[in-house]
């Protein structure tokens, strides 16, 4: 396998696969994957003798998993993993340890440890030890799954996701509010998926007015992400669906003083948590709110909001990535609400962004964009 980048690629394309069963599982840890392959140089004469991914917080990480498959197979292997081993001790023992201990003689990774506490030194502890480093296959890939974990550890501030479905006039529901369904099947499975693997979901309260919708990943009976729901002046009525549910506990209500004191009783007799933020510009401190979630260990917050709170995202500089949804579809009306709400901006100060991904799912475009930094 030696100097033979096809390889390297295909192993830790296994990997990267692994490691992405863990998304939205692991908080505050990234997601991990690990394979252990002994054998020849060529593909078709290596053998997977081992592998694994991180499955919970506090849990065996990927590549001490992998080791444990392995067994005595895997010296003189190659380990493949899509982040760089950890090196100190918490709750589980550090991976280049185990690594060293194996008798592991090549390590390829994806992608160095964005935690300050480990970045590099991992590797610089396995190549003191004799062991062969190879950085950076399959590192986009890599680099794409570990980028909430990357904005949480360095800002302890969650990495936020931004989707809407419109239609081909830029509408996100008609003129009575009603927006289902825009898009088609293919792509609100696709919104199924990003569910499961975010930490919190956030609406404002508009949407849960006009929709009354419970915000939890389908199919049931899973991993439950926190709800957020963003109303400033305490417009919801303790009968809507995330209130009665069940799930409550998972329910978090992002308001201020100017919501009165009896509703604010009315959720938390409900179960809810109700968060009083401050205000920026006559409304719930959004800046305040991804904080008070970072705090809390939320690593991905995937934002459905109308478009007041989309506009109100752009206006706070929150928004790490844009999924955007686009139907074949006419919707039209004056008073049909668009994607992004609040007073806009003028041409020459509009906020600009980077296509990063463009394509066909099912019926609908998805297209994928970042802020412009």
């Amino acid at each position: 396998m030696r100097g033979d980048g096809r390889d390297h690629n295909y192993w830790m394309a296994r990997a990267l696969a692994l490691a992405r069963r863990g998304e939205g599982l692991t908080r505050p840890n990234p997601p991990v994957g690990a394979v252990i392959v002994s054998g020849r140089r060529l593909v078709s004469q290596g053998h997977l003798v081992g592998q694994g991914w991180h499955h919970h917080s506090g849990g065996m990480h990927a590549e001490a998993l992998a080791i444990q498959e392995a067994g005595t197979r895997a010296r003189n292997a190659t380990l493949y993993v899509t982040l760089e081993p950890c090196c100190t001790q918490g709750r589980t023992p550090p991976c280049t340890r185990a690594i060293i201990q194996s008798g592991i003689r090549r390590v390829v990774l994806a992608a160095r440890d964005p935690n300050p506490r480990h970045n590099g030194r991992g590797i610089a502890i396995l190549r003191k030890a004799g062991i062969e480093v190879i950085e950076g296959i399959g590192a986009p890939e890599a680099q794409q799954l570990i980028a909430p974990f990357k904005q949480w550890i360095r800002t302890l501030r969650p990495y936020l996701t931004l989707k809407l479905a419109v239609s081909l006039d830029g509408k996100i529901a008609d003129e009575r509010g009603r927006s289902r369904w825009i898009t088609g099947p293919a792509a609100r499975r696709q919104v199924q998926a990003w569910r499961r693997s975010a930490d919190a979901i956030m609406v404002g309260a508009r949407t849960v007015l006009a929709d009354d919708p419970s915000l939890l990943p389908k199919p049931s009976g899973g991993r439950r992400p926190w709800r957020v729901i963003v109303d400033t002046k305490g417009n919801l009525p303790a009968s809507a669906k995330i209130f009665t549910d069940g799930f409550q506990a998972q329910t978090i209500i992002a308001t201020t003083r100017r919501c009165p004191a009896r509703r604010q009783t009315a959720w938390r007799a409900c179960g809810a948590q109700v968060w009083v933020l401050p205000k920026s510009r006559g409304r719930v401190s959004l800046t305040a709110l991804m904080k008070k979630l970072g705090h809390l260990g939320c690593l991905h917050v995937l934002c459905e909001g109308g478009g007041d709170l989309s506009a109100s995202l752009i206006r706070a500089g929150l928004i790490n990535e844009f999924r955007f949804f686009i139907a074949p579809c006419i919707i039209g009306g004056d008073k049909a609400p668009g994607a992004v709400g609040g007073a806009g901006w003028p041409l020459s100060a509009a906020p600009k962004f980077v296509f990063t991904e463009c394509r066909r799912m099912g019926q609908d475009i998805l297209i994928t964009a970042r802020p412009r930094r």
